[in-house]
């Protein structure tokens, strides 16, 4: 699974690069783009990208405008995410190129084994799941 990924995001590199993204802030953008407002340690679980690692991306992310940090109102320790206009415009630019990616990865497989497959992942991560979300 390691090599898979590996390989995926090797894929979108140069396209990474050019808008200026690495891969935790691109995986960032990619779960605020469905889940806006979530809280940073929930991010970190959702992007697979370790708190101090994430923190960082999140500072260039926030430099740059693409997110934007609010106080959690029942919990003013608490951090929770939002994605800013520009950060939907750059995540929509990279979109296609992760969507080839996506699709060169399941070529020749038919849409029964494809299935199966993503079936089986679901299960090993609900086995694997150490969080309530």
């Amino acid at each position: 699974m390691n090599r898979i990924m590996g390989r995926y995001n090797a894929a979108l590199q140069d396209e990474m690069a050019a808008i200026g993204l690495t891969t935790p802030q691109m995986r960032s953008l990619a779960v605020l783009s469905t889940i806006d407002g979530i809280l940073i340690r929930e991010l970190a679980v959702y992007a697979v990208v370790q708190q101090s690692t994430l923190s960082r991306a999140l500072d260039a992310l926030a430099r740059d405008g693409l997110i934007e940090r609010e106080t959690d109102t029942e919990d003013s320790r608490a951090t929770r995410v939002f994605i800013t206009r520009a950060g939907r415009e750059a995540y929509a630019r990279l979109w296609p190129h992760m969507s080839r990616a996506y699709e060169a990865m399941f070529k020749d497989i038919n849409p029964d084994e494809h299935a199966a497959f993503v079936a089986t992942l679901k299960t090993m991560l609900r086995n694997v799941r150490i969080h309530d979300f």
